[in-house]
């Protein structure tokens, strides 16, 4: 004990003395905040991540057939939907599943991808001016009537400008050319006569301004649509962090679906209130200027040039108001609402913040912000797992986001569905689908056949055939020879059909979401089930939350690697810095250790010296890195990291990271800080031992 006081004394002495020592002790500073503050950043991405995935849509693990082509990935797999074996019945699944002591709860999904068009404003006014019509047919009123009439004038209106703009299109480019065709069509749709009758055959008239004009106009857009097909009553209650922003929740067992706010804003919304919307956000929350800016000045231009969606939109009385209402606010006496759009819209730091409540104020009371309004129809197409088309109408009941992620594009991009509509279109034969199906044959007289008795009941025996009817002339009534029963049964499903908890769970889903009760026993709880499916002899892939989101599960783990292997290059270049310099120290200290050999030190002594005053080095050095590395971590944690860009939303889990400090990264610090010190001294420690008095003399004279 009394040589390691003495051996402690020298090391704290001898601490300061050097520059040699103030160099190594800079470099192993310079590491310990390196390993305190990226390791402490790296777990608080991680540990923030985790919370992103799990919370909106992974759960803890996550289970699905064991036939699939491809491994899951919930948030795509390279720009397409990934190749999965549908599991037959969720409830065998869930009854498994649910016996394990540590899962909390069992939500059953699905996911899918379609192109939808969000339609362009004329497609939508004429959707709209249907829909008054069949209103009108049940009953027909002066408030509805003044309704249509207000449509019309909005319909011409629109074909107006757009004849316009087709005739400014063709001087741009110099066409003479014209397909008699559509002349013929724009002429009609422009005349008097067609809208004098218009109200005779008013579907008949509202089919030829679809097929023939409303392909004119391009401000439509094919959107692509991602969906999970859930339970989503039970959805909600399992992941807390998704909130109702507007409308209402699907009623529980009813079809229907909520928008992501995030898809609801980017893809649906008028797209200059949208720019408007993004320069606001960049200017208050991270503080850009449109001046300094080339992105906010690109919104900024296109705001001013692109025009025409909120032309097309007004009719001829909301046009007047808009004028109106500009005039008073740029204080012009232009009447040209083509001209006072770009002058409103020409914005810039000074004007941006009342421009914008203006156009909310002044011009948003106008106009359709929205292609879809929340209680819309949506209708969803894609392909079965036949690869046939299947389609379904939905209701938007809502919007809704995960608290926290509200810019992630990541977490954004998954619109929920219920379950039922998303079995239609993988194309699973509900108990409806069946009974139409078997309505259908009765009706018609379809017959089943064999696969082996097709020949003989097409072509008979001698000449006879079962299958083979005599046709008649006539025409043909679908509603009298059907009964009416497939569009029965379709509106009751798709409107009225509200389904059991029993028809949700006993029914086809592509994978499981299980929440657990405590998550620190992940891989323990993974283990358990695994051995439990291959007990029920059940084909099942179980696999945690971060390789069910695939790629972006693995950030993390990437980010890990490349910090490590920074550490690994920084201490590399430390060992050999710190040897070379201890070495150095070595070479100036012979009198010193021969003179403490020649009064009788042993080696062992030399060898402990050298290394306890490394150790002390390091220690000393490496607490005040810690220290440091301790307190920017405070700091961070307090002000927060912000998140420059929509990804990182979804890496931080919300608009800011608070990382804290971890005890592990403290310990990883000094462990590594000790074993380099040892490392890089224990070579000039052992040529201390071999100094003798002989040369301590030699060097003295």
């Amino acid at each position: 004990m009394g040589q390691l006081k003495l051996l402690l004394q020298v090391a704290l002495r001898n601490l300061f003395v050097s520059r040699i020592n103030l160099l190594i002790g800079g470099i192993i500073f310079f590491g310990t905040v390196l390993v305190v503050v990226g390791g402490s950043l790296v777990d608080s991405v991680d540990e923030a991540m985790s919370r992103s995935i799990i919370g909106s849509v992974a759960g803890h693990l996550q289970v699905y057939s064991a036939h699939s082509k491809d491994e899951l990935s919930l948030f795509g797999q390279m720009g397409r939907e990934p190749d999965l074996s549908a599991l037959d019945d969720f409830s065998r699944i869930k009854q498994l599943v649910q016996q394990h002591p540590n899962v909390k709860t069992v939500v059953p999904m699905g996911t899918g991808a379609t192109f939808i068009n969000s339609g362009n404003t004329i497609d939508l006014t004429l959707a709209r001016l249907r829909d008054l019509y069949k209103k009108a047919a049940q009953g027909d009123t002066p408030e509805l009537r003044g309704q249509i009439h207000s449509l019309q004038a909005h319909v011409r209106h629109i074909i107006t400008l757009l004849e316009e703009d087709m005739k400014r299109r063709r001087e741009i480019i110099d066409d003479k050319t014209t397909d008699p065709a559509d002349a013929e069509a724009m002429a009609r749709a422009r005349s008097e006569a067609f809208w004098a009758d218009f109200d005779e055959k008013p579907f008949d008239s509202l089919e030829f301004l679809e097929n023939r004009i409303a392909p004119y106009m391009t401000d439509g857009d094919m959107l692509s649509l991602r969906y999970v097909g859930t339970d989503l009553v039970n959805f909600q209650k399992t992941f807390d962090r998704m909130r109702i922003v507007e409308g209402t929740p699907v009623p529980p067992g009813h079809r229907g679906m909520m928008l992501s706010k995030f898809t609801y804003e980017n893809d649906f919304k008028l797209k200059t209130a949208h720019r408007l919307d993004l320069i606001k956000e960049a200017r208050d929350t991270n503080h850009k200027t449109i001046a300094m800016d080339p992105q906010l000045q690109r919104w900024v231009k296109e705001n001013q040039t692109q025009t025409r969606e909120i032309l097309f939109q007004l009719d001829d009385l909301k046009t007047k108001q808009a004028v109106e209402r500009l005039q008073r606010v740029l204080g012009s006496q232009e009447t040209d609402l083509g001209k006072l759009l770009p002058a409103f819209f020409t914005m810039d730091d000074a004007n941006f913040d009342t421009r914008y409540q203006q156009f909310y104020s002044e011009l948003a009371t106008l106009l359709d912000l929205y292609r879809i309004r929340i209680g819309d129809d949506l209708t969803i197409t894609a392909f079965s797992r036949t690869g046939y088309v299947q389609s379904v109408n939905v209701k938007i009941y809502g919007t809704y986001q995960f608290d926290g992620l509200e810019k992630s594009a990541v977490a954004g991009a998954l619109n929920l569905l219920d379950l039922m509509s998303f079995r239609e279109l993988y194309g699973y034969l509900t108990a409806e689908k069946k009974a139409e199906l078997a309505g259908l044959q009765k009706a018609s007289g379809v017959q089943q056949v064999k696969r082996e008795d097709a020949e003989t009941a097409l072509f008979g025996e001698q000449g006879s055939a079962s299958l083979v009817a005599e046709g008649t002339a006539g025409q043909i009534d679908e509603d009298k020879q059907l009964d009416g029963l497939a569009q029965k049964l379709h509106r009751e499903e798709l409107a009225s059909r509200v389904y059991t908890q029993q028809e949700i769970e006993s029914g086809v889903v592509l994978s499981t979401a299980v929440l657990l009760k405590h998550p620190e026993k992940l891989e323990q709880t993974l283990a358990e089930l695994r051995k439990s499916a291959d007990d029920a002899k059940l084909p099942l892939r179980i696999i945690s939350w971060q390789k069910a989101s695939g790629t972006i599960g693995q950030f993390v783990l990437v980010a890990k690697l490349v910090l490590y292997f920074a550490v690994f290059i920084i201490f590399v270049v430390a060992l050999v810095i710190i040897n070379n310099a201890m070495m150095m120290a070595t070479l100036q200290r012979v009198r010193e250790v021969g003179t403490l050999r020649a009064i009788g030190a042993q080696r062992s002594f030399v060898l402990s010296m050298v290394l306890v005053e490394t150790v002390v080095l390091g220690l000393v050095f490496g607490v005040l890195g810690a220290a440091m590395g301790g307190a920017i971590m405070n700091m961070l944690g307090h002000v927060g990291i912000p998140a420059g860009n929509e990804a990182l939303y979804f890496f931080f889990s919300g608009p800011r990271l608070f990382p804290s400090l971890h005890l592990s990264n403290l310990v990883a610090a000094f462990v590594i800080v000790l074993v380099v010190s040892a490392l890089s001294t224990f070579y000039p420690a052992y040529l201390a031992t071999r100094v003798s008095p002989l040369q301590a003399m030699q060097t003295d004279e």
